[in-house]
């Protein structure tokens, strides 16, 4: 880690095995992700002054680069184990971060709001103008119900884009209220 590990204790004595035990775990995190710059711990036991039951609270604030991973789990009326719970949370979340670093993780194309701005039906294509002003060519195989002749111009769509070889492209393209279930 770049930056060195922080430990709070809040409404708890302070321990040295409990420290010892929580900077074993955070060492542990950067075999999981190696590039982690920086850990803060916080261990709270709101309201301590009751008997029983007040399980632990304990918030891992991890820094990344490009991001903050933030794992706050009230658990157990056990320390260790409110720990490990926490400590294991913030592990899959460094790995999910480090797949979707990597591109490891499918992502889903956003799906944009249109209109048809112009048919051409006997070349069985068109334009949609999207919201954000940007126009996008589609053909009939280029529908997701396969049925050019129901379109308008003027009607509402759904579509993914594209890169065609001549600019901007829909494709997936659904009437607005008939999409696919």
């Amino acid at each position: 880690m770049q930056v060195p590990l922080q430990i709070t204790f809040h409404d708890i004595t302070h321990s040295e095995a409990l420290e010892t035990h929580i900077r074993e775990k955070a060492q542990k995190l950067e075999q999981f992700y190696s590039a982690l710059i920086g850990c803060k711990v916080v261990v709270d036991q709101p309201g301590l002054h009751q008997h029983k039951g007040k399980p632990f609270n304990i918030r891992i604030d991890l820094t990344v680069p490009g991001a903050e991973i933030v794992v706050d789990r009230q658990k157990n009326e056990d320390v260790y184990v409110a720990l490990r719970d926490a400590f294991d949370a913030a592990r899959r979340k460094l790995e999910d971060y480090g797949r979707r670093q990597r591109l490891e993780v499918k992502t889903h194309e956003p799906v944009l709001s249109g209109r048809v701005a112009r048919l051409i039906p006997e070349e069985r294509f068109g334009f949609i103008a999207g919201i954000d002003g940007r126009e996008f060519y589609f053909s009939a195989m280029n529908l997701a119900n396969g049925n050019y002749d129901q379109l308008q111009e003027g009607d509402d769509v759904r579509f993914l884009e594209d890169a065609g070889k001549d600019g901007l492209q829909a494709r997936r393209v659904t009437l607005h209220g008939h999409e696919e279930a």
